[in-house]
């Protein structure tokens, strides 16, 4: 028996048709190269499982959030970077060195992650703090992040997210928040000026950041309390399903 030889118009219609769904996954792929938030890969990320991958990536959106409140913040109230330095983006350059170089300010004596916050809100009747009120802000709510990444600036395969850090940090984010909106000075003044709803405009900055930041803190802590969680079920799964597996597969259904 012979089959009818295809013509050449026929064989470059089939060939067409083959090619479609492979052009489709090609296409499929370059649509998702480009998210303007892809970094190359670097040899540390060998050390880094997917879960510490996550908590890193979350660390750093939570540590860019922070300066945008920072810059927001100085832009309000420029009287606290006038404190100790010529501009806005120069103590912020300031405070990022002493958070990374572990240098801390000389204002803070010491306080860091809620402490630093509880400064930089003193007002009296003790003597108030002198410092830069925006910068012992930053320098706290850093901390705060490091010690819920397992008080690290890096994770790898031998860190990881302590729950109970990140939902405490979470819920001192919140309190933050809070603070910023009603605390006052002596002339009843807000002691930093933080949002705007005015017929000026609106500036949500601060609320919007530290709104993202608790949200990313509460996710990583679910995560983590996840993760223990179905270690010991993932391990009972294992040993039921090799154990028993080969039986159940012989019983008809």
């Amino acid at each position: 028996m012979r089959f009818p030889v295809p013509s050449h118009s026929s064989r470059g219609r089939i060939r067409a048709r083959l090619a479609l769904p492979l052009v489709a996954v090609l296409a499929g792929c370059g649509a998702f190269t480009d998210t303007q938030r892809a970094e190359p890969y670097e040899g540390r990320e060998w050390l880094q499982s997917g879960t510490n991958r996550i908590a890193n990536l979350a660390l750093r959106d939570n540590l860019q959030s922070v300066q945008r409140v920072q810059l927001s913040l100085y832009r309000r109230n420029p009287r606290e970077w006038r404190k100790w330095a010529t501009s806005a983006d120069d103590a912020i350059a300031r405070t990022w060195d002493a958070i990374h170089n572990d240098k801390p300010l000389a204002e803070l004596r010491g306080a860091t992650s809620i402490d630093a916050v509880r400064m930089a809100f003193e007002t009296g009747p003790a003597p108030a703090y002198q410092g830069d009120r925006v910068a012992a802000l930053v320098v706290g709510w850093a901390a705060m992040l490091k010690q819920a990444n397992g008080d690290t600036w890096q994770q790898t395969m031998i860190d990881g997210v302590s729950a109970e850090n990140a939902y405490r940090a979470a819920r001192n984010f919140e309190i933050s928040l809070w603070l910023l909106s009603s605390r006052t000075g002596p002339d009843g003044r807000p002691l930093l000026l933080s949002t705007e709803i005015s017929d000026r405009g609106r500036n949500l900055v601060v609320d919007r950041e530290l709104s993202k930041v608790v949200g990313r803190l509460d996710l990583l802590a679910a995560q983590a309390d996840e993760k223990y969680r179905r270690a010991a079920l993932d391990f009972s799964q294992n040993w039921l399903m090799g154990s028993l597996g080969p039986f159940l597969q012989m019983v008809q259904r």
